[in-house]
């Protein structure tokens, strides 16, 4: 919305600024981060006067989660609000993939928030069926899919971008949709599944929003893309302003959140930005980049379906316990270590990912 104040420059003044992405950018990471500061504590004191008991906690997880129980969860709400807040105020209005992003964010937001819902009013961890939040997934999915192919480069249209692999496209035709579909609701019940200790999962989705809005700003501009030989995919840039605004409220939620957490995300946040990450790499054309630069959700998602198949077939487990970062709490690690460890490898991934734009 502010955007539009550049329309009162003269070209030499303040309103000038508005014109720039990054400096907008800027503006929705702050924007954020003082929401998180403000209406954090507020909602917190709401949160706990509603939900009583708090989010159950599961009985066949780790004993040290016991002394959790009463934590409120939907804490995810504060970091919706101010990530939407940020980008309503700050990103252009006339540009597609972010209200792409924001129809995901918002519609796997609400599937999280109804999930959390059914947890706290009913005292159990069973919440809405699978299935059910599956099949809602993929459909909001689609849409987004269709919605996101339709803005692309004709040149790109329907094909899968390869990286480190120059001037590489594999024509998906109309396996793109159901691939995009994946893309998307994998990464949002991933990041679910990742969200399991106090800050474990706020951290790399930070990480991970930081460096897809690295990517989609350069992606963004064709001085960038030809300097770096990446397909050019007009409008992505403005896709920072929304990262930025992960970021700031990603922060701002992390206060609140470190250990002990006085509140806990819930599935109204950890779905939302997951279905966000994934919308984000749909748009930009760097749904394989993403797999690294969120190498470790896709380890926690992997730990779990390794588990479930090894287990119906031989009644043995691989893990301890699943996902991953339990099993590390079964073997004697201090959850602090486990967090700050899995942040360290979410930056390296993330490194990792940045140089697939140069390495060519």
């Amino acid at each position: 919305m502010l955007y539009w104040l550049s329309a009162l420059s003269d070209g030499g003044d303040f309103f000038n600024l508005f014109r720039y992405i990054t400096f907008r950018a800027g503006g929705a990471f702050m924007t954020a981060l003082v929401f998180g500061f403000l209406f954090g504590q507020p909602l917190i004191n709401v949160l706990r006067r509603r939900q009583g008991k708090g989010q159950p906690i599961r009985d066949d997880g780790p004993e040290s989660h016991f002394v959790k129980a009463g934590t409120p969860t939907m804490g995810g709400l504060l970091i919706v609000g101010a990530l939407v807040t940020s980008t309503l105020l700050w990103a252009r209005w006339d540009n597609p993939y972010v209200w792409m992003i924001l129809f995901v964010t918002l519609s796997f937001g609400v599937i999280g928030f109804v999930d959390d819902y059914a947890k706290v009013s009913k005292q159990n961890t069973a919440g809405v069926p699978g299935r059910l939040r599956l099949a809602l997934g993929f459909v909001i999915a689609g849409i987004a899919s269709f919605w996101a192919a339709q803005y692309h480069p004709e040149a790109l249209q329907h094909k899968l971008a390869l990286p480190v692999l120059k001037d590489t496209l594999l024509n998906l035709g109309l396996l793109f949709i159901p691939f995009a579909m994946f893309v998307i609701v994998g990464a949002a019940n991933a990041v679910n599944l990742t969200d399991g200790l106090d800050g474990l999962a706020i951290m790399p989705v930070m990480i991970a929003a930081g460096t897809l809005g690295v990517i989609a700003y350069a992606v963004g501009r064709v001085d960038f893309t030809e300097y770096l030989d990446v397909h050019y995919v007009p409008g992505t840039g403005e896709i920072l302003i929304f990262a930025a605004g992960i970021f700031g409220g990603g922060l701002g939620f992390l206060w609140y959140n470190a250990p002990p957490a006085a509140v806990f995300m819930g599935d109204t946040g950890s779905l939302a930005l997951g279905g966000a990450l994934g919308a984000i790499a749909v748009a930009t054309k760097h749904e394989i980049v993403l797999g690294i630069v969120g190498g470790l959700f896709v380890v926690e998602a992997l730990s779990v379906i390794i588990q479930v198949l090894y287990f119906k077939r031989t009644g043995k487990r691989v893990f301890l316990m699943a996902p991953i970062h339990h099993h590390f709490e079964k073997k004697g690690w201090a959850e602090p270590q486990i967090v700050i460890r899995f942040w360290i490898i979410s930056l390296i991934l993330a490194i990792i990912g940045l140089a697939t734009l140069k390495v060519r």
